[in-house]
């Protein structure tokens, strides 16, 4: 069963006291490694875990006088310690703090996308396998252009699933280091042992080489992948509002007993879970290239950085895990109409199989211009007077002098034309996949 996240869980991430108390978590992670390894007294550090807490009140109304965050925190937290509170932040720069902290805050909040993700996978599998064999057409440029399955679209999201949760989870790997190198990386105060029994601790690896900052290029490569999962629900959802067309009539988001779609006009079903999905992902998008704008900083740091990341990491990681949750339940409940697909295909008249009669023609010695030639006068006489385009074919003396009506009726099996979709399957979900059962070709043609 699909666990349904409220968005509680990636809000608290992102709250000021969670911000505060991994802080605090690094701090009290370096005091210990630091009196382990005889830089400070063992009881310092011991005094520093029992009694090292904060108010995030006192904190913000000591910041209105320092206007420094990190010194309004360390002293805040050790207004509660007492004498051993001169060992807390030894040897660290704000950074030290800063960074490898926000560094958890980023690994946990990954962790609950990769939940959302997989979540939402399961939901897109269940309906593949449910459409596996549903027919419906195909369209290139919004035209209609081969038959297919509506669980061979459903496969495709769910392959390209796949690739966003490979790059979120290389993106939480990259952005969980932490540095305790000091202000200019050199280690000039502590050494890199200390660094790295911090990093262990925390469950982190120690950056190779940093300056002030944990270099940006990690964080640019985080948000490129939130944003790139974000435009992946953006082409789902803009997928759903075309076949929602009133036009086209496929597929609906659903609606819920109760809900109106219109102050106006109480016939409305509109697709505004979806909509809200395309609009939230331009969001992500400008986030992430604010994140790119965040990778070059002067020299060994400045902190134009900081104050986008404050908005950027939290709105976006927010807003993409509800985006998740939102089209999960989308997918869940999503109302397909196969009859009005079967229609849709059959609306063009059979036009949509020229590519085989074509390609049978070929086979018999026809050129592929000659071929091209006869089989497209064809479609467009059936387009302009709305005739039956095998019919048309049958008549054509050209076509009927080398491909037998016998021939010519194969190429219009729709079982043909999609007798490789178990196969594609396969690819996509192994041998795990929930099966349809397989239609014979008789139930796949109606």
């Amino acid at each position: 069963m699909i666990k349904r996240y409220t968005g509680v869980e990636m809000g608290a991430i992102w709250s000021e006291a969670r911000r505060y108390q991994s802080w605090l978590e690094v701090e009290l992670a370096a005091a210990e490694a630091m009196a382990e390894a005889g830089i400070i007294p063992v009881e310092a550090a011991r005094e520093l875990r029992a009694s090292a807490s904060f108010d995030v009140e006192r904190i913000e109304e000591i910041e209105r006088t320092t206007q420094h965050d990190v010194i309004a925190f360390t002293t805040a937290v050790a207004e509660r310690v007492g004498p051993a509170a001169r060992w807390l932040h030894f040897g660290l720069t704000s950074s030290d703090v800063v960074d490898t902290a926000q560094a958890l805050q980023m690994r946990d909040a990954c962790d609950v996308i990769v939940k959302g993700i997989a979540g939402l996978m399961d939901a897109v599998r269940a309906r593949a396998a449910e459409h596996r064999h549903t027919p419906m057409i195909g369209r290139t440029h919004g035209v209609h252009a081969e038959p297919m399955t509506f669980g061979l679209k459903l496969a495709l999201w769910y392959a390209e699933l796949q690739r966003d949760l490979e790059r979120l989870l290389r993106a939480r790997e990259v952005v969980s280091v932490g540095k305790l190198s000091g202000a200019v990386g050199t280690f000039a105060h502590l050494d890199p042992a200390i660094e790295a029994h911090v990093c262990e601790r925390l469950g982190l690896q120690p950056a190779p080489v940093a300056s002030q900052v944990i270099q940006r290029d990690r964080h640019a490569e985080l948000m490129c992948a939130l944003a790139i999962t974000a435009a992946s629900l953006e082409k789902f959802a803009v997928e759903i509002r075309g076949l929602q067309k009133t036009e086209i009539g496929e597929v609906e988001e659903p609606f819920a007993k109760g809900q109106k779609g219109s102050s106006a006009m109480p016939h409305k079903r509109n697709p505004i879970g979806c909509e809200q999905i395309t609009g939230l992902a331009r969001l992500l998008r400008a986030n992430a290239g604010a994140a790119l704008e965040n990778v070059a900083l002067w020299h060994e740091r400045d902190i134009s950085h900081s104050s986008v990341e404050r908005v950027i990491l939290p709105d976006s990681f927010i807003a993409l895990d509800h985006m998740l949750r939102r089209f999960t339940r989308i997918v869940q409940g999503m109302v397909v109409y196969p009859e009005r697909m079967r229609e849709n295909l059959e609306r063009s008249r059979g036009v949509v199989f020229s590519g085989t009669v074509l390609l049978e023609l070929a086979r018999r010695g026809v050129s592929r211009e000659q071929a091209y030639e006869w089989v497209q006068r064809n479609a467009m006489r059936s387009f302009a007077e709305q005739r039956d385009f095998k019919t048309l074919l049958l008549s054509d003396a050209d076509l009927v002098r080398l491909l037998p009506s016998d021939d010519l009726h194969r190429a219009f099996d729709l079982a043909e034309q999609l007798r490789n979709v178990d196969a594609i399957f396969s690819r996509v979900f192994g041998g795990t996949a929930a099966a349809a059962p397989r239609r014979t070709a008789a139930e796949v043609r109606g």
